[in-house]
């Protein structure tokens, strides 16, 4: 039995290029790895038993439990990489990470059993190759694998570490229910041709990692990267769900130094100046009835790994 845990992440910045004709978008995504995370567990099952998977944990009634789940497809990728054939092994997934929140909860889990499952069949898969199949199952897996800071080009699967000094304390706050990723970024598009800017890639720049949020991160400076913090997903995230916008609000009012929607939403990411700050902040959200529950962590932390 192999225990993997595994970070959920923020987007410190989601810049969004224009609408590509394979359906992408080109991306410069600062990823942040946080200390909030889910545990995937691989255990080795009966011949014919196939991959089964269960789930615990406060949504998991919202995690599917079939093929569509992407730590189910990560062993049977695993697998068919080293000509095992159809696996038999039991995943269990001890969720904390919101489901469908903007935290690439289920790209963590990917992530996860690639390496519960490397580790359960002694395969010794290479870094690289591993890199290799996160990036075949979604464009958020390999950051899981990776952790730390890093910038993500292209869907956000090409990455390259970013330096980083210290600590950073952050508060998310949950909302109820969850947002699609493709409809936000299909809002994202029709926003952007409502505002007569266009949609296409041809159209919209090349998205670039901003040199000011970039310096904040090598100095560990909190107040120069709420003040660089972006997304360029949050409108469309906010048109498809207003209640944010008095979530966000919340959370700036109670001491934040700065907040944004992470990712593609709906949970909300606010950047504290410590400990302290952010406890505050998150006790203040949970009373302020905006938000399902608000948690203190904090980042970068590595990425997935097999606990002792």
């Amino acid at each position: 039995m192999i225990t993997v845990r595994v970070p959920a992440k923020v987007n410190v910045q989601l810049g969004v290029g224009g609408l590509r004709a394979d359906g992408f978008h080109d991306l410069a995504n600062v990823f942040l790895a946080v200390a909030l995370g889910d545990e995937v567990t691989a255990s080795a099952a009966g011949p014919g038993e196939g991959v089964t998977l269960t789930c615990s944990g406060p949504d998991a009634a919202a995690v599917p439990l079939d093929d569509s789940n992407l730590a189910a497809r990560a062993a049977r990728l695993l697998a068919a990489r080293h000509g095992l054939g159809e696996p038999d092994v039991r995943l269990h997934i001890a969720k904390a990470i919101p489901v469908a929140g903007g935290m690439a909860g289920g790209s963590a889990d990917g992530a996860a059993a690639l390496v519960a499952c490397d580790a359960l069949w002694e395969l010794g898969t290479p870094a690289g190759t591993l890199l290799e199949l996160a990036a075949e199952l979604g464009s958020d897996v390999p950051f899981a694998l990776l952790g730390g800071v890093a910038l993500g080009r292209g869907r956000g699967e090409i990455l390259d570490p970013l330096p980083v000094t210290g600590t950073f304390h952050w508060v998310f706050a949950v909302a109820d229910g969850g947002l699609s990723t493709p409809a936000v970024f299909r809002e994202c598009d029709r926003l952007r041709e409502e505002a007569g800017t266009g949609s296409g890639d041809t159209e919209v720049p090349t998205p670039d990692a901003d040199p000011a949020l970039l310096a904040a991160l090598a100095d560990g400076d909190p107040v120069a990267l709420a003040g660089a913090l972006a997304n360029d997903l949050q409108p469309a995230a906010l048109s498809l769900r207003p209640s944010l916008a008095a979530t966000l609000r919340a959370g700036t009012e109670a001491g934040a130094l700065g907040a944004l929607v992470s990712g593609s939403g709906p949970t909300c990411a606010f950047l504290a100046k410590d400990a302290e700050a952010a406890a505050a902040v998150a006790e203040a959200l949970r009373a302020s009835g905006t938000c399902r529950t608000a948690h203190a962590t904090y980042g970068p932390v590595p990425g997935a790994g097999v606990l002792p």
